[in-house]
C-alpha cells in the first residue's frame, strides 16, 4: 500500500484564525473542540499523522475534519445531531386516520 498524500487546511484568514482560539479555549461541546484543534494544528503545518499521535483520533477522522473545513468553513465545525430516529408513518398518512 502507497503513503497517502499529505492533506492540510487551506489558509486560514486572521479572522477564522481568531474564531478558532477561541473554540479551543473555549468550547463546551467536546465535539467542537476537538475539530478546532485539529484545525489549528494542520494551519500551523503539523501533518495528519502528527494530529492523530497527540489527539488521540484516526486518520479518517483528521481527513474528513479538514476536508470538511476546506469546503464549508467553520460552519464544519458544528456537529450535526440528527434528530433520532426516523418517521414511521408520514404526516399525510397520520392527519388522514386521526
Amino acid at each position: 500500500m502507497g503513503r497517502r498524500p499529505s492533506v492540510f487546511v487551506r489558509p486560514v484568514s486572521v479572522e477564522e484564525g481568531r474564531k478558532l482560539q477561541r473554540i479551543s479555549r473555549r468550547a463546551k461541546d467536546p465535539v467542537k473542540l476537538r475539530r478546532a484543534i485539529v484545525v489549528l494544528m494542520s494551519a500551523q503545518g503539523q501533518t495528519v499523522q502528527d494530529i492523530t499521535v497527540l489527539m488521540q483520533v484516526s486518520e479518517d477522522y483528521v481527513r474528513d475534519v479538514i476536508h470538511a473545513f476546506n469546503e464549508r468553513g467553520l460552519d464544519a465545525l458544528d456537529p450535526k445531531w440528527s434528530g433520532g430516529r426516523p418517521k414511521t408513518i408520514s404526516d399525510r398518512c397520520a392527519s388522514t386516520s386521526a
